[in-house]
């Protein structure tokens, strides 16, 4: 056990499914694994068991709710922070964060938690999104942020952090996928290796992923051998999902992309694939999916903007191409399938670079570091100056 335990509350809409909720799970967890008291405050989801499995508690209020409801939920709130004696109040979205700020400004400001809010993507710029600024620590998922924070907001210096998010190393490791599980997602999906190297990207089935930017860079090296998979829920967007593969008909690429569905073996697929894609047309605030084929030992050819452009090394881990550049990317494709070898050294050496710097215990490490850090001093100012608290 630690020598002094902190109660850590984190707050978010909901516990359904994306990379928020994915953090607040594997902080929870971390936190409990090392004798803290980790408790989260959401209107529920799916995940709520997941969460509770590892000792974090679960406390369902509609918080997220764009609405007066939301409102309603501070009383509670002040009382849940008096009675548990919260040392940290972590705030991971917009109306939670104006919810847990109005409550924590109703106690004696001596008696109030320490902010810490976290900036997971480009928030609208507006005094509403403003509000997570107000931390007395802001996290920022990437560099880019951490810019986007400091242009926009005027917030910088010591008061942001950056702490990149991770992968988990106890799924996307290599030697955790058994050779039966690959064998049975090739044959789910239907997969011929011999017919060439497979390019898989991943991803929910939106424009902003990308994927008509990879059918228009698949058209200009389809003399080449290969095999593309798309993994994603078509039913989440069915008309685009038929239009993609009316496009993949009209560009001659019938037979050739695979639309896999929903996958609930990624390191599996992953370990299935030569080179991941992530085609993004707007930045992404990390890039996950990014990161995770790099711990599978595959190389990525990815947009060269957002987070992208910090967990990929270009020429090294895998291939970056120029925003909405259709030849650039088809050249790298191209590149990436005509180069075994260099596809293998590459993902030699992504393995490497994403494990030193990108793991979920990394991120847990540096997350936990900035919650001793503001607690073991006293906060600074007086109700006037209330240290990121006022509103």
């Amino acid at each position: 056990m630690v020598a002094q335990p902190l109660t850590i509350v984190q707050m978010l809409p909901e516990l359904i499914t994306g990379g928020v909720e994915r953090g607040t799970l594997e902080i929870g967890a971390f936190l409990v694994k090392n004798g803290h008291r980790s408790i989260v405050v959401s209107n529920g989801g799916p995940m709520v068991d997941a969460l509770v499995k590892t000792g974090t508690e679960h406390i369902t209020l509609p918080v997220g709710e764009k609405n007066p409801r939301a409102l309603g939920c501070i009383p509670r709130l002040r009382q849940l922070l008096i009675k548990e004696k919260v040392d940290i109040l972590h705030l991971r979205s917009r109306v939670p964060a104006w919810v847990g700020l109005l409550a924590a400004r109703t106690l004696p400001y001596t008696a109030r938690p320490r902010i810490v809010t976290t900036f997971h993507g480009f928030y609208s710029v507006n005094p509403y999104s403003a509000v997570m600024t107000k931390g007395e620590r802001v996290i920022a998922v990437s560099q880019l942020i951490s810019d986007h924070i400091q242009d926009r907001y005027g917030v910088g210096g010591d008061h942001v952090k950056v702490i990149h998010r991770g992968f988990d190393a106890s799924c996307f490791d290599p030697l955790l996928v058994d050779n039966h599980q690959v064998a049975d997602l090739r044959k789910k999906w239907g997969i011929d290796k011999t017919r060439g190297p497979v390019l898989m990207l991943p991803g929910r089935f939106t424009e902003l992923k990308g994927h008509r930017l990879f059918l228009s860079a698949l058209e200009k090296i389809k003399h080449l051998s290969w095999t593309a998979v798309l993994v994603g829920d078509e039913r989440e967007n069915p008309d685009y999902a038929a239009q993609l593969k009316n496009e993949t008909t009209q560009k001659g690429l019938e037979g050739r992309i695979f639309f896999a569905g929903l996958c609930d073996n990624m390191p599996a697929a992953f370990m299935l694939c030569d080179v991941t894609i992530s085609a993004s047309i707007h930045p992404e605030s990390f890039g996950r999916v990014g990161v995770e084929s790099q711990a599978m030992g595959v190389p990525v050819v990815a947009t060269a903007h957002g987070g992208s452009l910090e967990t990929i090394i270009p020429d090294k881990t895998g291939w970056l191409f120029p925003p909405a550049d259709i030849d650039g990317f088809a050249r790298a494709l191209a590149d990436a399938v005509q180069d075994e070898t260099k596809r293998k050294a590459m993902g030699h050496r992504a393995k490497a670079w994403v494990t030193t710097h990108f793991t979920t215990a990394r991120m847990c490490e540096k997350t936990l570091a900035l919650y001793e850090e503001l607690t073991a001093k006293p906060p600074a100012g007086n109700d006037k100056k209330t240290q990121g608290v006022a509103v």
